[in-house]
C-alpha cells in the first residue's frame, strides 16, 4: 500500500510540474501574439550554448519571427521575452518611448555582490542618477585628456608585436589584443602599469579572463533567469568572489593612496574620487559611496578590455581575407599621418575617417553585444497593434539578426566598409546599426571604446600586414559559451612587419 501511495504521489508531481509548464508556455498563445513553439522546461532555449551561440540563436528566432509582426514570443525557459523585429519599434523602445522601457531587465545583488550595481544594470532612480554624474566624464575634453596615455599603450603594443613577428610568423591576436585593451583601461581607470603585454599572468589580466570565464551552476544560472527575485534573496552572485576581492582592494587602495599623497592624474579614477562621499554604502546628492566608485570602475574595466579587444580580433580577421580593403586602410592612416607632420594626435585620429567606416562595417558584421535587453515599466501598447506588452515583460532585441538582415544590408557577409559613407548611412533606417544600444542607454564609454580601438588600429595598419595562415580556420567558428560575440579558440593570423 505504501508502495502504491509513493507511486501516486510521484505521477502526481510530475503531473503538477507538467501543468504548471504548461501553463506558462501558454503566455503569448493566451494574448495572441505569435510566437515560437516551446520545448518541455526548456522553452526555446534548448541549443543555447550547446549547439548554438546565444547569437545565432535569436538571429534565427529573428528570421522566423521577423514576417509575424513587430515582434514575436519565445520562452527562456518559462520567462516570456518579446523578441523585436521592427525598426521603427526598437526606435521607440530605444528613444520615442524610453520612458516605458528605462531598464534593461538584467541581473544584480547590490547587497551580496556590490560590483554587479554597476550602471549597465542598474535600475530606475538610481540609474538615472548615477548616469547624470557619470555622463561628464567621457566628454570629447576628458577623452583629449586620456588620449596621450592610449597612444603610450599602442605604441608598447607596437614595439612587442614588432619583437613577436620576428621570432614566429603566425601569432594568436585575441590575447594579444586583450592584453593592449587591459593596459589601457588598467591605466585610465586605476592608473595602474597592469604590464600584461609583457607578462600575460599579470593580475589585471588574469582577474580579466576570470569575469569572462565564470561558469556558474546550472541551478544557480536557472534560478537568475526564471526566478530572479529569489536569487537575489538567495544571495546568488554574477561575479566569482576572488574577483571581486580584487578589484575592491586595488579601488580601495587607490583611493586612498591618492588622497593621502594629493595626487591627481585626470583619469576616470580621478573623476570618480571627486564624487566620492567617503561612505562605504550612502552616496548623496552628485557623490558615490565607495561600493557605487568601485562598480562604475569594474565595469569600465570589464566592458572596455572585453569588447574593444574583440572588435579589433574581428576586424583584423576581416582585414586579413579582404586584403584590398587592408591596404586602402593603410595608405589611409599613412596619408592623414602625413598631412600631420607623422604625429599620432588627437587631431590626426579624428581625421582616419576610413578607418571609423572599418570598425563600424566589422560591428555590423561582429557586434560584440549581440542583444540588447529592456524590460516593460508599465503596461504598453505597440504603435498600429492592439497588442499590449505588459508590465515586467523582457524585451530582446536582436543586433546580431539585425545587422545581417539581407533586405537592411545586401549580401551581409561580404564585409564593405562603404556601406558606412555617409550617402549609404543617410539611405538606411537609422536604427539599423545599434551595436551601442540608442537613446538615453547609448553605452557611456563609447567615445572612450572606439578611441582604443581606433588607436590599435592605426598603429597596427601602420606597421603590420595581415594574412591568413595555416592555423586559422576560416570561417572562424562563434565560442558557443559565451555572450560577447568572440572567436572559438582565439585568432590565428601571420603577421609580418612592414
Amino acid at each position: 500500500m505504501e508502495y502504491l501511495d509513493a507511486i501516486i504521489t510521484v505521477v502526481m508531481l510530475c503531473l503538477a510540474i507538467y501543468l504548471y509548464f504548461d501553463r506558462k508556455h501558454n503566455y503569448w498563445a493566451d494574448r495572441k501574439v505569435p510566437f515560437l513553439k516551446p520545448q518541455f522546461f526548456y522553452g526555446n532555449a534548448k541549443t543555447m550554448g550547446r549547439t548554438e551561440s546565444f547569437a545565432d540563436l535569436f538571429r534565427r528566432f529573428y528570421i522566423e519571427l521577423k514576417e509575424l509582426g513587430p515582434f514575436g514570443g519565445i520562452y527562456l525557459f518559462t520567462r516570456p521575452i518579446a523578441v523585436v523585429t521592427d525598426l521603427d519599434l526598437v526606435q521607440n523602445i530605444f528613444v520615442k518611448d524610453f520612458h516605458d522601457f528605462h531598464d534593461r531587465g538584467v541581473y544584480y545583488n547590490e547587497k551580496y555582490d556590490p560590483l554587479s550595481a554597476h550602471m549597465f544594470n542598474i535600475a530606475g532612480s538610481k540609474w538615472k542618477s548615477l548616469r547624470h554624474k557619470l555622463s561628464p566624464t567621457f566628454t570629447s575634453g576628458k577623452m583629449k585628456m586620456m588620449f596621450p596615455t592610449i597612444v603610450a599603450a599602442g605604441e608598447q603594443f607596437n614595439d612587442f608585436l614588432q619583437t613577436k613577428a620576428k621570432q614566429q610568423s603566425e601569432l594568436e591576436l585575441k590575447d594579444l589584443l586583450a592584453r593592449y585593451t587591459t593596459d589601457v583601461i588598467g591605466m585610465c581607470a586605476f592608473g595602474i602599469e597592469c604590464n600584461s603585454m609583457k607578462d600575460p599572468n599579470a593580475q589585471f589580466r588574469v582577474m580579466g579572463k576570470k569575469i569572462f570565464s565564470r561558469s556558474r551552476s546550472r541551478i544557480s544560472g536557472l534560478l537568475i533567469t526564471i526566478a530572479p527575485n529569489l536569487a537575489q534573496k538567495l544571495g546568488i552572485s554574477n561575479i566569482d568572489p576572488d574577483v571581486s576581492e580584487f578589484f575592491l582592494n586595488v579601488v580601495r587602495e587607490t583611493i586612498d593612496y591618492r588622497i593621502k599623497n594629493n595626487i591627481q592624474r585626470n583619469d576616470f579614477m580621478d573623476l570618480l574620487i571627486r564624487m566620492n562621499s567617503a561612505d562605504d554604502t550612502k552616496s548623496g546628492d552628485g557623490l558615490l559611496s565607495f561600493y557605487e566608485i568601485a562598480a562604475q570602475a569594474f565595469v569600465f574595466y570589464a566592458a572596455g578590455f572585453e569588447t574593444s579587444s574583440t572588435l579589433l580580433t574581428w576586424t583584423l580577421y576581416e582585414l586579413a581575407l579582404n586584403q584590398d580593403i587592408q591596404q586602402k586602410g593603410r595608405q589611409h592612416v599613412l596619408d592623414i599621418l602625413n598631412k600631420h607632420n607623422n604625429e599620432m594626435t588627437y587631431e590626426s585620429l579624428m581625421d582616419m575617417k576610413y578607418l571609423d567606416q572599418i570598425l563600424n562595417e566589422s560591428l555590423r558584421k561582429h557586434p560584440p553585444v549581440p542583444v540588447h535587453f529592456r524590460v516593460a515599466t508599465k503596461d504598453y501598447q505597440v504603435p498600429n497593434t492592439e497588442t499590449i506588452i505588459e508590465a515586467g515583460t523582457r524585451i530582446f532585441i536582436p543586433v546580431y539578426g539585425i545587422h545581417r538582415d539581407p533586405e537592411i544590408y545586401p549580401d551581409p557577409e561580404r564585409f564593405d566598409p562603404e556601406r558606412f559613407s555617409a550617402n549609404s548611412e543617410q539611405n538606411r533606417h537609422p536604427y539599423a546599426w545599434t551595436p551601442f544600444g540608442e537613446g538615453p542607454r547609448i553605452c557611456v564609454g563609447l567615445r572612450f571604446g572606439m578611441m582604443q580601438a581606433r588607436i590599435g588600429l592605426a598603429y597596427l595598419l601602420k606597421n603590420f600586414r595581415f594574412s591568413i595562415g595555416e592555423k586559422c580556420k576560416v570561417p572562424l567558428e562563434l565560442d558557443l559559451k559565451g555572450f560577447v560575440l568572440a572567436p572559438k579558440g582565439g585568432l590565428w593570423l601571420k603577421v609580418e612587419k612592414i
